[in-house]
């Protein structure tokens, strides 16, 4: 059976249901845990696909990041070059960033939080995973950061009015989420309880986890579907010749 390494950066946020969605479509999962000591792979020899989470951490240099940081921003390159197929959220998404000599900073419009929506870029519509997600798929947020610049040669996927750089492709076979899509109701309540974020932001946490509960099966919807292709490009299920065709000429 074709495994992912899935490296899991923050214990309040494991694969939940992107892990169930994955697994689902034929994946097995290999979580490894350096928030607590887990020691990670030198490469991704023997891995089908890498899946890097969220976290409360900052993708930024020491001591704001995680002193794992260096290793998962080698893992990222090494996937993006020997084309493996990858999925980063949040987090991880900023971590791919920033492992392409992109940029990562304290967004200057405040922490986005809760339910809401993006808006698919032309460019998904040759792209092997977002040519099948709709014009304005829901999503759920929870990020003060943002990726302020994309790498070079990277392709925009989805954007916001407030947060632009909301999905991203690197290569072929790297994309980047800004948003979550693996959370359900107890993870965003877990969040939610004594959230800083929230208190800076005057909301209520009840009503953010009834609205962002409200949302889940509208998020399911689009993202169940995205994760089942991922799992099958990994599996060699999927052609991506679409994606490969539309590449941007790298060092033009």
């Amino acid at each position: 059976m074709a495994t992912a390494l899935v490296i899991e950066n923050d214990p309040t946020d494991d694969a939940r249901r992107l892990g169930e969605w994955l697994t689902e479509a034929g994946l097995e999962l290999w979580v490894v845990r350096p928030h607590a000591g887990d020691e990670l792979p030198a490469d991704l020899e023997g891995y089908a696909a890498l899946v890097v989470l969220g976290g409360d951490q900052q993708a930024y240099p020491l001591p704001d990041g995680a002193p794992w940081f260096p290793a998962v921003e080698g893992l990222l390159r090494k996937a993006v070059r020997y084309r493996v197929p990858t999925l980063a959220v949040c987090l991880g998404a900023q971590l791919l960033a920033t492992a392409h000599a992109g940029l990562v900073e304290r967004s200057p419009s405040g922490p986005e939080i809760g339910p809401g929506v993006v808006g698919r870029r032309d460019a998904a519509e040759n792209d092997t995973l977002f040519r099948y997600v709709p014009l304005i798929p829901d999503v759920l947020q929870w990020h003060a950061d943002e990726i302020t610049e994309l790498p070079r040669g990277a392709t925009l996927l989805a954007a916001s009015t407030r947060y632009p750089h909301q999905a991203f492709r690197l290569g072929d076979r790297a994309w980047g989420l800004q948003f979550h899509i693996e959370c359900d109701a107890a993870m965003i309540a877990d969040w939610a309880t004594d959230s800083a974020q929230l208190a800076e932001l005057g909301y209520d946490p009840e009503l953010v986890v009834a609205a962002c509960a409200s949302v889940l099966p509208d998020v399911e919807e689009v993202w169940q579907p995205f994760a089942a292709r991922f799992a099958a490009l990994a599996l060699g299920e999927l052609d991506d010749s679409t994606t490969r065709r539309g590449l941007p000429l790298l060092g033009h």
